[in-house]
């Protein structure tokens, strides 16, 4: 059942690859507590009266938004499938015509 063209499909296809790519390696930095990343951090912008509440924020906040992309790049993931499974149904159409 096609849903979308083929050039709609191509499209989907390669801007999942590359979403994949991108939130698996942020992901992973996430995860390795890279600095790059802290001004992303989710509540570090309070003042904490002690420095282990502050690293404790911090290394929540790593952990949330590693995982944040690990489940968006899945569901790029499915993205993909379907942009696949949509290219595959148009070019078996246009090949039988």
């Amino acid at each position: 059942m096609q849903i979308c063209g083929p050039k709609l499909a191509l499209c989907g296809c390669i801007i999942s690859v590359w979403g994949i790519i991108q939130l698996a390696l942020m992901g992973v930095f996430y995860q390795m507590r890279s600095v790059a990343l802290a001004e992303d951090l989710p509540g570090v912008e309070h003042h904490f009266a002690t420095a282990d509440e502050y690293l404790e924020v911090v290394n929540k906040g790593y952990t949330l938004n590693a995982y944040n992309c690990w489940i968006a790049a899945v569901l790029y993931f499915l993205t993909l499938l379907l942009s696949a499974q949509q290219f595959h149904a148009n070019t078996r159409s246009s090949i039988s015509l």
